[in-house]
This record gives structure tokens, C-alpha cells and sequence, in this order.
């Protein structure tokens, strides 16, 4: 094995394969349990991919770019009885022929559309809508005019049908909460017109509360049950509710989360079996999500042998027919995959890349946990330096990565920005910092009021912890993040200069009170929690937006910006880039026409992982 100095390793991950790589968002059966359909993202367009029995993968959608787009995205289309259905980013819901045919608009070009729900009798859909600051539950029979057949709450997600199609089951929540904060679960009785689209008759609220979080109402096929998941313990877990009796209990008590948190529509976390005997789930434990099977009879937990080798599962659902699971599965060396899996075999549907990567050059995360001043565990994966043909000397430059939201996690899945850098000789530390998901409610809520306090510390921390243990050299340490994590790196930047040797932000925020007054409807009020209500907690904004404490960011920096950035739009990016021309500090500003709140486009990627490593070759290594 050849010695070569840490961070300039060749490696055989290239920027051009990451740009190649496609992103799996979701995968349901069709009615025939044979028939499997998913969601492939090439580059900025959605294109929708079918595999019958007995014949290739072929794509359905290629003029049409699936996409919904009622906040962050998410519940793209359903399955049903050969049909898809599926929101296309213009706004309207269309309906496709699985066999052939082409796509055909079933409602107007009006708002936009999310969550394609078919009734049993496959004659009705109800969806998810909004337009503008208005969402509800909307219905159409495909041919006249949808209606509006729920209203009155700020949000609304995962519509449910009962079996029976006389019922209808529902998530929603109101300002200023965020669906990880508090939501309710809501049944609904319909009634049906004479010539008309069914209405709502009455609603009931079985669950959930303002600090309760509770998603995915799903109705067993029998009909007799509702089951959903709850955190009410502290975690999140899976609760039934007794559709006769009216009770609820907890099926699983685990000190491990089920749930996510909703940043997106359509997430899916369990899956009931063809017969109701079995639930399957997936559950968050050490920075892993596992597939696991609940069965009810009896309340034994086992693990999904077949998709054992997979650390990072998501929408798992089980057929309507037969004994078949998917999912999109993912390890630390394997990239996202579409498997199936019966109790006899596992099958491979798609890859999202070559994986012509040798695992040898692929670094496997390691958990570590360190605590904070007030004695509270913190979180993260570490991965260390990783290629099969070089090995260095001394310690390795550490790169703390900082995820996003900032109520979100990282996990043990394919990460191909960390084995970018990890197979050119980089430590990378993957942080949960205290308010991530996936270690409970009350380590989520930890951040509420702290926003730029906790996060910054322990950025710091978790570096400092593996400068102690050996694993990183303190004079090449680097913080890296994009939206919120840019945030963080902006604010860590400007309440310890000089701890870090160079900062990488992405689309991140430097004004509060700018996201404050145009963040998206969804986002409005989630700083209200985060830093406190305005103008009450005007004097907090003020203080923690870095923008009012430029003046002491002093180490290099490279910023990147997409100009069509809705969310963080580009002017937070500029104000920090004027402030560091003008006092003379190195700086990179990268800013990418046609991008959004992240990069759709391969020359987009391309570019950005370049102008990373130039700058930390010049900024970091030969500094």
C-alpha cells in the first residue's frame, strides 16, 4: 500500500459518478401484487419506471416529469388496478395506463396536487392540495370538476381509505406547529350523493395532540383496525386503534423510532401483510433503519432476514397479493437499491449506480457518541479515511458534516458525499447533534429555544472528541453543510473563528429575519419554536443570524447558491459574500443558474465537487 499525504489520495469515486447516480423516491405495488412501479430522479426530471411479470423495466413516464410539489414534495403517484396516478410538477394529477396508453390530466391546472389516493372501488381519488396558503383534501371522479371534501386545518397528509370505502382516515396540524411537533389523526364518515362525489358527514380526532406527533394511518384489510404511529411514549411507535371498541393501544415499545419526521408527503414506515396477520416496519436504532416483522397475534419481533445485509430501508410496503415486500434499501458500501423479497428469496429491481466501487474503497461508518458539557450523549458517524492502494501518515483532516432540516438525521445508508471524500483520505464526521431525529422525542426537542447554540457546540465537540481519541488532526479541521447545516457552519464560523480552518456552506441562512418573513407556507412559523415567536424574540434573531456578526468570520470560506432558491434565496448568500469581499477574507462564492434549494442538474454536481476540492486542496491541505 502506497503512503500518500491525507486528502490527496486518487480515488475511483469521481465527481462525474456522482453525477450519474439516479435517486430512488418511492415504489408501490400494483393491484396484482406482481406488478412493481417506482420513482427514479434523473437529474431535475421525475421519471416514473414499471416492471411486469416476466419482463424488463421499462420507463412509463418520459414527456412528464413526476414531481409533487405541495411543500418539500413527496406522494408522487399511486397504483391501482393497472392504472398509475401521479402529480406532475406543473400541479395536475394525471392517470396512465400501466399496459400502454398514454398519461391523461384528471383535474385542472390549478395549485398543486400531492398524495393520489384511489378508493377501494377504484372510482374516486382523493389528494392532498394546496394553492397558495390554503391546503385541503380534494376529491374527483376523474372526469367533472374535483371538490373540496376536507377543510379547516393549516395541513393535511396520508389520506387513508377504509375498505369498505364509507371512511376515510387523515393527518393534520395547524400553525405554528411543524408535523413533528404535534398533529392529529382524524377519521371521517362519508357520504355519498346521488350523482355526486362523496362528502364528509362527520370527523372524530382518535389520536395526537399538539405535542404528540402521530403519521401513516393505516386501516387492516379486515377493516377493524386503524394503526398509525405515535411518539406519545418518547418514541415513536405503532399504535392500533379499535375501530369497534373505540381503544387504542401500543403494539411495539421500543426505545427506538419508527417514524421519521414528515419533512416530505408519502412517507411510509410499516406495511401490513396480504392477510393482516403481520406488520412490517422499519425502526431507527444506532443510526440505522432496519426492516422488521410485528407479528400481531402474538406481539413477537423479528428481523426481515432477506433484507438483513440492507442498514437503510425505506418505504417498505408489502404486496396486496401474495407474499412480496419492496423497498429502497442502502448500506454504507452498497448504493440505493429497489429489492423485493419473498420469505424464500431477495431480488435486485434497480441500482441507482454502477456499484463497480470495490468495498475496499469504501469506508464503513463507525457510531460514536461523545457527551456534551451538560453531560448529554451526542451522536454521529464517523468515517474514517478509506482506499484500497494508499494509506498515510499522522492524522488524517477531519471534515465535520452538518445534515440539514435542522430537525432531520443521517444514517448508515450509502452517503456518496462522505466516500467522496473518505476515499481521498479525509475523516469525516456525519453529526446527529442535539435536536436530530432518531434517538427520541426528547433529544429532538432539545434544540427548541437552542438553534444556533447546540447545534455550533456540537459541531465543535465532535470535533474536539476525535482530536482527543487521535482521529483528527486539529490544525485541518473543515465544516461542512448545506440550508440549515449552512447555517450552522455560518454561525459556528462567526462564535469560534479560527477552530475550524475552512467552512463549506451551501444555500445556507444568515438572516433569521429574512427566512422568518419569506420562508414557504410549510416553514412559516417554524422558527417559533426554533429561536422563539416575533417580535417577542426579536432580540434572539438579531444575535444568532450571522449576518449581524460577519465581522468575526475570518476564516476561508467557499459559499454555493442555486439562483432559483425559494427557500434560502440567494440574497442570504450575497450579504455574507459583500461582507467578505470587503474585508479582504478568502472566499469562494459559486452560484448556479437553474438550481433550486439543492442541485438537480449533473454539470451542477460536477462543478460543485470540484471547486470543493480545489478549495480545500488550497484552503486546507497545502495551507
Amino acid at each position: 500500500m502506497e503512503v500518500r499525504p491525507f486528502g490527496l489520495w486518487p480515488s475511483p469515486l469521481s465527481p462525474d459518478d456522482l453525477a450519474a447516480s439516479k435517486r430512488f423516491r418511492d415504489l408501490a405495488w400494483d393491484s396484482d401484487g406482481r406488478t412493481l412501479v417506482w420513482l427514479e430522479n434523473r437529474g431535475p426530471q421525475g421519471v416514473l419506471v414499471c416492471q411486469q411479470p416476466g419482463t424488463a423495466a421499462r420507463d412509463l413516464t418520459t414527456a412528464l416529469s413526476v414531481r409533487a410539489r405541495v411543500g418539500y414534495g413527496g406522494g408522487d403517484f399511486a397504483v391501482d388496478r393497472g392504472q398509475v396516478y401521479f402529480a406532475e410538477s406543473s400541479g395536475r394529477l394525471y392517470r396512465q395506463p400501466l399496459a400502454s396508453g398514454t398519461a391523461q390530466p384528471i383535474t385542472p391546472q390549478f395549485g398543486y396536487a400531492s398524495s393520489p389516493t384511489p378508493s377501494p372501488s377504484g372510482h374516486h381519488i382523493v389528494y392532498v392540495h394546496n394553492d397558495e396558503d390554503r391546503d385541503c383534501l380534494a376529491i374527483t371522479d376523474g372526469c367533472g370538476w374535483p371538490q373540496m371534501l376536507v377543510t379547516g386545518a393549516d395541513f393535511y397528509m396520508q389520506p387513508a381509505w377504509h375498505p369498505r370505502g364509507d371512511r376515510l382516515a387523515w393527518i393534520e396540524w395547524d400553525h405554528p406547529q411543524m408535523p413533528w411537533d404535534g398533529t392529529r389523526l382524524v377519521l371521517g364518515q362519508l357520504s355519498r350523493r346521488r350523482n355526486g362525489l362523496p362528502h364528509l358527514r362527520t370527523k372524530e380526532i382518535l389520536a395526537g395532540d399538539l405535542d404528540t406527533a402521530v403519521t401513516q394511518p393505516t386501516f387492516s384489510p379486515d377493516g377493524r383496525y386503524l394503526v398509525y404511529t405515535s411518539d406519545q411514549s418518547g418514541y415513536s411507535n405503532l399504535w392500533c386503534h379499535d375501530l369497534s371498541s373505540g381503544e387504542s393501544s401500543s403494539l411495539t415499545s421500543g426505545t427506538y423510532d419508527i417514524a421519521g419526521p414528515a419533512w416530505i408527503q408519502g412517507m411510509r414506515v410499516f406495511s401490513f401483510s396480504r392477510d393482516g396477520r403481520y406488520l412490517y416496519f422499519i425502526r431507527s436504532e444506532e443510526s440505522q433503519r432496519r426492516a422488521a416483522r410485528l407479528t400481531l397475534a402474538t406481539g413477537a419481533i423479528t428481523e426481515v432476514l432477506q433484507l438483513a445485509e440492507y442498514t437503510h430501508i425505506e418505504q417498505l410496503t408489502a404486496a396486496p397479493r401474495g407474499n412480496g415486500l419492496a423497498c429502497i434499501a442502502a448500506a454504507s458500501a452498497i448504493p440505493s437499491r429497489i429489492v423485493t423479497c419473498t420469505p424464500a428469496q431477495s431480488q435486485v429491481r434497480a441500482h441507482s449506480a454502477t456499484e463497480s466501487l470495490s468495498s475496499a474503497d469504501l469506508s464503513t461508518p463507525e457510531s460514536i457518541t461523545w457527551e456534551a458539557e451538560n453531560s448529554t450523549s451526542v451522536h454521529g458517524l464517523y468515517y474514517p479515511p478509506t482506499n484500497s492502494r494508499f494509506c498515510g501518515r499522522g492524522r488524517p483532516p477531519l471534515i465535520v458534516m452538518i445534515h440539514g432540516g435542522p430537525t432531520s438525521s443521517v444514517e448508515t445508508g450509502f452517503e456518496a458525499k462522505n466516500q467522496y471524500f473518505a476515499s481521498r483520505g479525509w475523516s469525516v464526521l456525519d453529526l446527529n447533534y442535539r435536536g436530530s431525529t432518531g434517538h427520541g422525542r426528547e433529544y429532538m426537542k432539545a434544540l427548541r429555544s437552542n438553534w444556533g447554540v447546540l447545534d455550533a457546540e456540537d459541531a465543535v465537540g465532535g470535533a474536539q472528541h476525535l482530536i482527543d481519541i487521535g482521529l483528527a488532526d486539529p490544525n485541518r479541521l473543515v465544516i461542512m453543510g448545506g440550508s440549515a447545516g449552512g447555517y450552522t457552519v455560518l454561525r459556528t464560523l462567526t462564535i469560534r473563528p479560527g477552530f475550524f480552518c475552512a467552512g463549506i456552506c451551501l444555500y445556507g441562512i444568515s438572516n433569521l429575519f429574512t427566512l422568518a418573513a419569506d420562508t414557504h407556507k410549510f416553514e412559516a412559523h417554524y422558527l417559533d419554536s426554533l429561536l422563539g415567536p416575533l417580535p417577542e424574540a426579536a432580540h434572539i434573531y438579531r444575535e444568532r443570524s450571522p449576518i449581524y456578526s460577519i465581522d468575526k468570520l475570518i476564516d476561508p470560506i467557499a459559499i454555493f447558491q442555486g439562483q432559483e432558491d425559494n427557500v434560502v434565496p440567494p440574497a442570504q448568500a450575497e450579504e455574507i459574500v459583500a461582507s467578505l469581499r470587503r474585508r479582504n477574507i478568502p472566499h469562494e462564492y459559486h452560484s448556479y443558474e437553474g438550481e433550486g434549494h439543492g442541485w438537480r442538474k449533473s454539470e451542477t454536481i460536477q462543478a460543485f465537487y470540484k471547486a470543493c476540492e480545489a478549495f480545500l486542496h488550497q484552503h486546507v491541505l497545502f495551507a
